[in-house]
């Protein structure tokens, strides 16, 4: 699969699409999750590849305003999660250290916050 990226930018109506490896791919909708769908088709029509060979990178214009937001909400869900994921690793440790210090599954639990049931998911992965 090949990746292309697509800038699209609003006109009055509608997004403007194309694609920036092949400029002759243009096409045009009136919402942004249309975009990757359409634009693939026209990929694939003017590159001569097949449509399922075709991966679409979305790149909106927005105001700078608008895209420091984007590019922080984006870098913050990251962070959010590598910090699940660890959290997640840490809670089975825990789990662990406890049952094996003779807690039941229930007071693991308890002491870890979360439902028995949880805690037995903790302690089986």
């Amino acid at each position: 699969m090949t990746r292309y990226t697509v800038t699209a930018e609003r006109g009055r109506r509608w997004w403007v699409l194309q694609c920036v490896e092949h400029p002759g791919a243009l096409s045009e909708v009136a919402r942004l999750d249309q975009a990757p769908e359409v634009m693939r088709e026209a990929i694939a029509f003017v590159a001569q590849v097949d449509p399922a060979d075709v991966e679409v990178h979305l790149r909106p214009a927005v105001p700078d305003e608008a895209g420091a937001h984007v590019r922080a909400a984006a870098r913050l869900r990251e962070e959010a999660h590598r910090a699940n994921r660890q959290a997640a690793v840490e809670s089975r440790a825990a789990a662990r250290v406890l049952r094996d210090a003779g807690l039941s599954v229930r007071d693991v639990g308890t002491v870890l916050g979360v439902s028995h049931q949880r805690a037995h998911q903790l302690l089986a992965g």
